[in-house]
């Protein structure tokens, strides 16, 4: 039986639906992504998750129990890392993990904790003093310090900076291997691609897509990214019938072209065709982040619409 059960929530806030319909479901051990454009709804799910929001329709199951109904139990066995997260300013990291120990009845010994998460060092240092990765690996302490079988993440690495997000990462992938299902809301790509299973595409209120990050990159128009500067012109027409092909791009001299492993194929035989030298030619995978645009392109175009108005 999956850990979380999410099937058809629907939630709403001034008659304005930001929950509309969403299903998935989240099997035990796995790191499972949840990945949006912003206002798409992924923090009001997981808040329905969490028990801290009532959906208005729908059914959420969290180990088999209802997070609102439940909710005492539900909070022994998922921790929490809420998008935005505050301590009192003069309390100190040791402080705040014996505070957050007490809450539970059979709680993790917080000084193995704090050490295997680098705040050993820290635990006489201030809240309001810790950086903003410390302040991350405290919460992530925090979220884990009731020995929960589940732990949401919520943006966890934002405002990080590139070393401490990577970081952090390595982190999630620890507590994985501890036997604890994360379920991660994040808006970075990368971040998505290294560390999730799966991943749940959110798109107004709606699961535009559920599969793991290799299979979201097939879907994309554009599975293999081909970049050249020709030696000569190449004809436009010749370009726009090769197989397999999404779009054709130009910059200055420079050709890039998204297309499939069958494109590739027919360009180095055009390019040899009419003896076209291909300089710097590139041939790259594409990314989750071609998938994501693809996946929302119609979020973009809406927000552009409104811009233009």
């Amino acid at each position: 039986m999956p850990v979380i059960e999410v099937t058809d929530l629907r939630k709403s806030y001034d008659g304005r639906a930001v929950v509309d319909g969403v299903s998935f479901a989240v099997e035990e051990g796995e790191i499972f992504g949840i990945l949006g454009p912003n206002g798409a709804g992924k923090t009001t799910t997981v808040e329905c998750v969490e028990g801290l929001r009532t959906p208005d329709g729908g059914r959420v199951r969290v180990t088999g129990l209802d997070p609102v109904a439940d909710h005492a139990r539900v909070a022994r066995v998922l921790g929490a890392q809420l998008q935005q997260s505050e301590l009192q300013a003069k309390l100190t990291v040791r402080e705040a993990l014996e505070l957050y120990a007490s809450f539970y009845p059979h709680p993790l010994a917080w000084a193995p904790l704090a050490d295997r998460l680098g705040l050993t060092p820290k635990l006489s240092t201030r809240f309001a003093k810790l950086s903003g990765g410390q302040k991350q690996r405290l919460f992530i302490a925090l979220a884990l310090i009731g020995d929960p079988r589940i732990v949401v993440l919520d943006e966890l690495t934002t405002g990080l900076d590139p070393r401490a997000r990577r970081d952090t990462w390595e982190l999630i992938e620890d507590v994985r291997a501890g036997g604890v299902t994360v379920l991660l809301v994040t808006h970075f790509m990368e971040e998505a691609q290294r560390l999730c299973d799966r991943i749940a595409v959110i798109d107004k209120g709606r699961v535009a897509a559920l599969d793991t990050p290799a299979g979201l990159i097939r879907r994309s128009a554009g599975s293999t990214v081909i970049s050249f500067t020709p030696s000569v012109p190449l004809d436009e027409r010749d370009l726009n019938a090769l197989p397999g092909l999404a779009s054709v791009e130009h910059k200055d001299s420079r050709i890039t072209l998204s297309g499939s492993d069958e494109t590739v194929n027919a360009v180095i035989t055009l390019l040899a065709r009419h003896r076209v030298t291909a300089h710097q030619l590139r041939v790259l995978d594409a990314t989750l982040d071609d998938a994501f645009l693809d996946l929302t392109k119609d979020v973009t175009n809406d927000v552009a619409k409104e811009a233009a108005v």
